[in-house]
């Protein structure tokens, strides 16, 4: 089991962030988690990680139960891409360094790394794209290229969990795009671990992401098959506005309807 969380809560101060959370999450699955601002996604990213314990609850992580395991150990195994990440890197950085510090769990490269290793960066550097900017500081990069470097050093500690948080975030079309076909590339490839992508943006859910967990004020809202939850009627109920839920391509697309009548497009 990649994710096992049982009835897990967390309350900070007098306020209660999370409360009584199930999500189960199997070996090779995907899944997206939506929610928007304030629904406590980041909250949760954080406990799955093992920044935060619950405050109530069991919560199992790659079959290491909270409690019993070494976080730090855990952690290693957790590929995290998020921009609170981004904001540590210094400026002057060099890409090769950034994904080589992946494999060490570091901001900032301390250890000497083998030839195999930095071979290994390289390769991944160059599959994300990464080729034409590799020896550009990571400051002069932008946002996209950015991620990009960032989900290389998330893949170079070989993790067994990938966590995508809001990864499209403040991308321009063209760039989310692109950004968006890397991860369908990698969530077709065998090598892939088990994927979150996070995100507001229903139309930014690709077909990979087959189960989805709905999260609103700190609870679960709904979760299952993408299919099952993206419905017109589950979520209007959702954002507390009449929506219209639809299909372009094999991407879905949620849009404010005030007329009378909604139709389900799946």
């Amino acid at each position: 089991m990649i994710i096992d969380a049982r009835k897990i809560s967390w309350v900070r101060s007098d306020h209660t962030v999370l409360k009584n959370v199930d999500w189960q999450v199997r070996q090779g699955e995907h899944w997206s988690l939506v929610g928007l601002n304030g629904s406590g996604k980041t909250t949760l990213l954080k406990m799955i990680n093992g920044y935060i314990w619950p405050t109530s609850g069991k919560l199992t992580v790659l079959n290491r139960p909270f409690g019993t395991c070494d976080l730090r150990e855990l952690r290693k195994k957790i590929g995290w891409v998020s921009s609170a990440l981004s904001e540590k890197i210094r400026p002057g950085e060099r890409p090769e360094a950034i994904v080589l510090s992946g494999k060490f769990a570091s901001i900032g490269l301390y250890e000497q790394p083998s030839p195999a290793e930095r071979a290994m960066a390289y390769e991944l550097l160059h599959k994300l794209g990464c080729k034409s900017f590799e020896n550009r500081p990571f400051g002069l990069l932008s946002q996209g290229e950015k991620q990009r470097v960032l989900i290389a050093r998330a893949l170079m500690a070989d993790p067994e969990l990938l966590i995508l948080d809001e990864p499209c975030n403040g991308l321009d079309l063209f760039a989310r795009e692109q950004m968006l076909s890397i991860i369908a590339e990698l969530a077709n490839s065998p090598e892939t671990p088990s994927m979150i992508f996070v995100t507001h943006h229903v139309e930014e859910l690709l077909p990979c992401f087959e189960h989805t967990l709905l999260l609103k004020a700190g609870t679960v809202f709904k979760s299952g098959p993408t299919g099952e939850v993206m419905t017109p009627e589950i979520m209007t109920a959702f954002y507390d506005h009449r929506v219209s839920v639809q299909r372009q391509g094999r991407r879905l697309s949620v849009a404010l309807n005030d007329d009378a009548a909604m139709e389900s497009k799946f």
